[in-house]
């Protein structure tokens, strides 16, 4: 089994662990409050903050999780009959499903604001990264790295293969990635020269990529495709300084 596939497994099924654990909790108080004193419509409301909660702390699953057992302990506890799953009027049905529906809609909202703010702030790394790098093998790796972090990626691959321009370089991050199949994702870098290489992606197990056609992959696709081309004129500028002078010191 590939080592990285059940730690990101272990990794979602602990954090969904905590998520229950939460709610759990948050349960305690609730129940000992009562329904009585507190009302359907407060409960449902205060059943929200570990949903949100755990949404924001570990991501998307956990948040699912932890709307999932929100809407079983608020139906179990607070809605009659009580102590089953079983509801018997239609106002019950109603505050259940517009709960879950209003708590699946947070964990959405809040992941898709935490996703963009995440890939505004590695559009940011990856670019300051790139900028330092001298040569096409360092350029390779960083944005193996760099891409494999932020999506989870199961294996991303970064091909560089500039023919005359210099010679083929391949990094895959991780080390013992292993990508099955197809990826699922292919980028084409294109600078100057043409095709000079690609970006194969394979997602994780509970990650998800973005559209290959998107602007942020398109993004990533020309910011290496620049990277390349500053390591080569980089490159050829060293070459011209060591022939410089060797040409002074043979005079």
């Amino acid at each position: 089994m590939n080592p990285n596939r059940s730690s990101y497994r272990f990794n979602y099924l602990t954090t969904s662990l905590l998520a229950v654990v939460t709610v759990t909790v948050t349960t305690v108080p609730l129940f000992l409050i009562g329904r009585d004193v507190l009302g359907e419509a407060v409960i449902a409301l205060l059943y929200l903050v570990p949903v949100a909660w755990s949404a924001n702390r570990w991501g998307q699953l956990p948040g699912l999780s932890a709307a999932l057992t929100a809407a079983l302990a608020f139906d179990f506890l607070f809605i009659p009959p009580f102590f089953t799953f079983a509801v018997e009027r239609l106002e019950g049905w109603l505050v259940l499903v517009i709960f879950l529906g209003v708590a699946i809609w947070v964990v959405e909202r809040i992941q898709t604001s935490l996703t963009r703010a995440r890939e505004a702030v590695f559009m940011y790394e990856m670019s300051a990264a790139l900028c330092g790098q001298r040569t096409p093998e360092a350029v390779t790796y960083t944005v193996a790295r760099q891409i494999q972090q932020l999506y989870q990626a199961m294996l991303v691959n970064v091909i560089y293969n500039p023919e005359k321009h210099g010679q083929g370089v391949v990094v895959s991050e991780p080390n013992n990635g292993i990508g099955k199949g197809r990826p699922d994702r292919d980028l084409p870098i294109v600078n100057s020269w043409g095709l000079v290489g690609e970006i194969q992606i394979w997602r994780g197990l509970y990650s998800e990529l973005p559209s290959e056609d998107g602007r942020l992959l398109q993004n990533f696709a020309l910011q290496t495709a620049r990277a390349f081309e500053r390591t080569s004129q980089f490159e050829a500028e060293t070459r011209l300084q060591g022939t410089l002078k060797s040409s002074d010191a043979s005079k």
